[in-house]
């Protein structure tokens, strides 16, 4: 947290991104608010299938996040614990939208206490008006055509009509 005389508080703020939606974007101007320092960290998650690359995630993260400066991105594809020692940082900012979110984050922050006890998770509660959304629901709608102009900023949205439109010409 920002302190004066202190070492300066660096957070990471762990995801997929894939797309980044105003629901991430709303938990990372929030962290931005409270740690000297927010690494937006892109997973690169080899089970997945992701429709956006890491570096088109990446860019189109640095895209929407260039009027906050104490945010940077970063991608990772290592154990979190690992990565935020390798950043110098002590904190997890995860964002939850329901209950099911937060049975699996406690679990995730459980374990990740456990292999690093100088770790902390801090929860973030979605605003109200993004509680409902997700990367898959934006991608969902998308695939169809539908809007989702509502739902990620104007960048995001050109990109995933591009890329829908690539799948569809396959």
């Amino acid at each position: 947290m920002k302190r004066l005389g202190h070492e300066p508080t660096i957070a990471v703020c762990p995801g997929s991104f894939d797309p980044v939606t105003y629901g991430h974007l709303d938990i990372i101007h929030r962290a931005a608010e409270v740690f000297d320092k927010v690494i937006v960290a892109v997973l690169n998650n080899a089970s997945k299938s992701p429709l956006f690359t890491v570096q088109q995630r990446m860019e189109l993260l640095v895209e929407v996040t260039r009027d906050i400066p104490n945010v940077e991105i970063d991608g990772f594809d290592d154990l979190l614990v690992n990565y935020i020692h390798k950043k110098n940082a002590h904190v997890i900012i995860k964002g939850l939208r329901a209950v099911s979110d937060f049975e699996y984050e406690m679990q995730m922050a459980s374990v990740n206490r456990k292999l690093s006890d100088e770790i902390e998770t801090f929860f973030m509660m979605s605003s109200t008006q993004y509680s409902y959304l997700s990367s898959s629901v934006v991608k969902q709608v998308a695939m169809f055509g539908g809007p989702v102009e509502d739902l990620v900023p104007e960048v995001v949205e050109k990109a995933l009509r591009t890329k829908f439109e690539e799948l569809r010409k396959r």
